[in-house]
């Protein structure tokens, strides 16, 4: 894992929804440089928190830090991978930077799928699990102490419906998935009393290119905009929300995993 800042910028607005709730605050974002990486990091730094970016490549870390107008002191790039020894560098590099760590947001993910189990190549579920379970195991692994030991933590994954009600032809997807939202919702019980909570989005699709509201159809109708999933994120951080812990979050205009 390395790290690195960028020259001083123009600093982000206030959130008028949120205002400055997480003034004070240091959130860590992985998959940083992703589509709603990008949406989750403007909105959390809009509500005042200092960011630590994670991903792979510095370069488009540090170009989300500019088009975000972050100053030199209110972020870190730390890149790698998210195995044991990443997520234990990530912990470590954000507190000894900016001495504590309140928030984790855990936006690393992929997907295979559309194939029957018979047909399914067996690295694809290795694949998965290294995706969706290893890397939030690690990350848990990591922040769980740190999270918990100061009255205020917020442990964040966005995963999906089909780990509680897996389809046909997405046996790898959504058997990672289900071990994925496994591990948060342990995590919640044991944050319990601690002023920490962990949480889930369940998302569909991650409409990125708003295609439901600029060309709706029955296809996409539950499909989620990340301005929706930062917009959920953020109100799962704020302080008024240390009552929801171990929440499966349905994101996707149903009542219904699915």
């Amino acid at each position: 894992m390395t790290t690195s800042a960028v020259e001083p910028g123009t600093g982000p607005t206030p959130d008028p929804a949120g205002g400055r709730a997480l003034d004070g605050r240091v959130a860590v974002v992985t998959g940083a440089t992703g589509a709603l990486g990008r949406v989750v990091a403007a909105r959390l730094a809009e509500a005042g928190a200092r960011l630590v970016l994670a991903g792979r490549d510095e370069a488009r870390l540090r170009e989300v830090a500019s088009d975000l107008g972050l100053t030199d002191d209110g972020w870190l790039a730390v890149t790698g991978d998210l195995d044991a020894a990443g997520s234990a560098s990530v912990a470590k590099a954000t507190e000894a930077t900016f001495g504590a760590v309140h928030i984790v947001v855990h936006l690393v993910g992929g997907y295979a799928g559309g194939t029957p189990i018979a047909e399914t190549d067996p690295t694809d579920l290795e694949s998965m699990i290294d995706q969706h379970v290893w890397t939030t195991f690690h990350l848990a692994r990591a922040f769980s102490e740190p999270l918990s030991r100061g009255g205020f933590g917020r442990f964040v994954a966005v995963t999906s419906p089909f780990g509680f009600n897996p389809p046909g032809r997405n046996a790898a997807y959504a058997a990672a998935k289900a071990a994925q939202q496994s591990l948060v919702l342990s995590l919640a019980q044991e944050f319990r009393g601690t002023g920490a909570t962990a949480n889930t989005i369940l998302v569909r699709t991650i409409d990125a290119k708003r295609e439901r509201i600029t060309a709706p159809t029955s296809a996409n109708a539950r499909w989620t905009t990340p301005e929706e999933i930062a917009a959920t994120i953020l109100w799962l951080c704020r302080p008024d929300a240390e009552r929801v812990n171990g929440v499966a979050l349905p994101l996707f205009g149903g009542p219904t995993p699915g």
